[in-house]
């Protein structure tokens, strides 16, 4: 549910739109990126999202759609990045191959990931949200049948984390690997939990009505980052509960949160309006990447954003006329991963790119 794929967000506030370019205007770097140097396409077709670091910054993983390649729906790869001139990228399939998955997250060790799948509901896709119902807006889908898994790099299952009813994804880790935070409806809204993965005790450490979810602890372990929704007026809490009711959420207005890594001393930092989301921290845990459409009255494009942990001294980072979101820095600070429309050829895939990060 995490993936806000471009091939989906044209959906975004009931609109519909084309992305072809005319090919002269593909690029890997656009003007005005003083930020990347070295831009380098690691994949090549198809939907590519949520690409993340291994803790030693020599591997990623990520979720990709292909229907050209036999991926009707997401699946998690990992690949090593390339470090050499025309080294190639080759990623390999490390979950089930069965149902949908999301949000994959590599341990401290390297040998071991954490993912959501619907595997054990079904092994096939599951179906996606008929939004003629709902004014063809953007809607989010929270498989009931999503849980979170252990598997190890061959792609064996070694732990099933979560287990209750409904909907559980978008994990992420604590720098030391000891703590999982995540997002569940089990509770009856979308809150965020923490759990401890060698005892499986958790907390959940948010109580606002609204959808929390997509954390990341900081580098440093102290705080946590993430998106939310806050429903407000009456009709707005109405839609929110329907919608949940019906297990859908509509994330086309959401805000950057951050806490103390407990959710103690919560606030929200910034207030652009529209959809603002997919945060994470810079190493050095004082500033905030995120991605957003606030810049754009119909909805698109998206990009990426910096600012400090209090939400002051905003960015512009990208420059895509479409779609860059999904940042990532590696953990030495020296580079960026991030999912792009960029040189798609005029079509509506989205890819990879690593940059070298220039202060």
């Amino acid at each position: 549910m995490k993936k806000i794929i471009s091939t989906l967000l044209l959906l975004i506030l009931g609109l519909t739109i084309t992305l072809a370019q005319p090919a002269f205007s593909d690029t890997v770097h656009f003007e005005g990126e003083k930020h990347f140097s070295n831009v380098q396409q690691l994949t090549f077709g198809g939907d590519n999202a949520e690409a993340y670091w291994s803790y030693d910054g020599k591997y990623i993983l990520f979720q990709k759609t292909s229907i050209k390649e036999g991926i009707p729906c997401d699946q998690i790869y990992m690949g090593k990045v390339p470090t050499k001139s025309g080294e190639k990228f080759m990623p390999k399939l490390v979950s089930t191959g069965k149902g949908r998955t999301t949000c994959a997250y590599f341990l401290p060790d390297g040998k071991h990931i954490i993912y959501a799948s619907t595997h054990l509901g079904s092994s096939e896709c599951p179906p996606t949200p008929d939004r003629a119902k709902y004014g063809n807006r953007y809607i989010w889908p929270l498989y009931s049948s999503y849980d979170i898994f252990m598997a190890d790099t061959s792609g064996k299952i070694v732990k099933q984390l979560t287990t209750a009813k409904g909907y559980d994804a978008e994990a992420t880790l604590s720098p030391d690997g000891k703590k999982m935070i995540y997002c569940s409806d089990k509770d009856g809204d979308l809150e965020l939990y923490v759990m401890d993965l060698a005892t499986g005790k958790e907390k959940r450490i948010t109580q606002m009505l609204g959808y929390d979810g997509g954390a990341w602890f900081s580098p440093d372990g102290k705080k946590i980052v993430w998106r939310a929704s806050r429903p407000k007026t009456e009709a707005e809490i109405k839609e929110y509960k329907e919608l949940l009711a019906e297990g859908m959420v509509a994330p086309t207005n959401m805000e950057v949160w951050v806490a103390n890594a407990d959710g103690s001393d919560a606030k929200q930092i910034t207030s652009l309006g529209q959809a603002n989301w997919a945060p994470n921290f810079t190493p050095d845990s004082k500033n905030i990447i995120f991605c957003s459409n606030h810049e754009y009255k119909r909805g698109f494009p998206f990009n990426m954003y910096l600012t400090d942990i209090n939400g002051k001294g905003l960015q512009k980072i990208s420059r895509d006329k479409g779609f860059d979101a999904f940042p990532m820095f590696s953990p030495n600070g020296k580079k960026i991963i991030f999912a792009s429309n960029r040189n798609n050829g005029g079509t509506r895939d989205t890819n990879l790119f690593i940059a070298d990060w220039v202060e």
